[in-house]
């Protein structure tokens, strides 16, 4: 079945709304925030198809949900690229028509397990704002540690609110790892079964949930099972054509 088979047969998940505000997050990379329809409830990490018209016609495409459920709106953050749906999106300025539909996918978060750690890269951040922000506005006490790799400062999404909510909420660590800033006084190179050792030092009693470009999941997955991480304990979250 095709994606736009996929949203057809699920019609009765649709609803539509309108592009509230997009906020520039990092280098070239945007949040698309839309009024949250009633009645679409979703989990933390899910994801949905949003529907939009360019030059007349629409087109649809899959994003995760970077809001949590926690928040009056839905929302999706997005890298800029030269495909005409996301040059469309470039192009918004707020009042845009858009139908959504969903939600779907099971890389979700809802408090069932205490310990996790989150293994991600570029907007693959995406999911795990969604289930940070989601404990830490449900003051949760799940404990979390987060490796966000990127290749310089410029590129982290969410910084701001990221350092803020490990700064408010103790069970939450995220360390920024970067792969091309010299200069940069944290961590350094790329996420290994060596860094999650020294950073995650209890990771085998944590459920991991790693999200970001197929080779670095299947790397960082790998690493897990190097250290002997039960698989079942490993979430992976990997859309093809990321």
């Amino acid at each position: 079945m095709t994606a736009s088979q996929e949203f057809q047969a699920a019609g009765t998940m649709n609803f539509e709304t309108g592009v509230r505000k997009i906020i520039p997050r990092a280098a070239g990379v945007k949040s698309f925030r839309f009024d949250r329809p009633e009645g679409f409830e979703f989990k933390a990490g899910q994801w949905m198809y949003v529907n939009i018209r360019i030059e007349g016609t629409s087109k649809l495409h899959h994003f995760t949900i970077s809001a949590s459920p926690t928040e009056d709106y839905l929302e999706f953050t997005k890298k800029i690229t030269d495909h005409p749906y996301s040059q469309a999106l470039d192009q918004m300025k707020g009042g845009e028509w858009a139908k959504i539909n969903g939600p779907y996918g099971d890389f979700t978060y809802t408090g069932e397990n205490l310990k996790l750690g989150f293994l991600t890269g570029g907007i693959g951040i995406t999911p795990m704002r969604s289930m940070l922000r989601f404990i830490a506005d449900k003051n949760l006490n799940t404990d979390v540690r987060v490796l966000y790799s990127n290749k310089t400062a410029a590129d982290i999404v969410f910084k701001d609110e990221l350092d803020t909510i490990a700064s408010e909420h103790p069970n939450i660590r995220i360390d920024h790892v970067l792969t091309r800033e010299q200069e940069w006084k944290g961590l350094k190179g790329h996420v290994d079964a060596n860094m999650i050792r020294e950073r995650i030092p209890d990771y085998a009693e944590r459920t991991f949930y790693i999200c970001g470009p197929p080779a670095m999941n299947e790397a960082l997955k790998k690493a897990l099972l190097d250290l002997k991480v039960p698989e079942a304990q490993i979430r992976l979250e990997d859309f093809t054509g990321y």
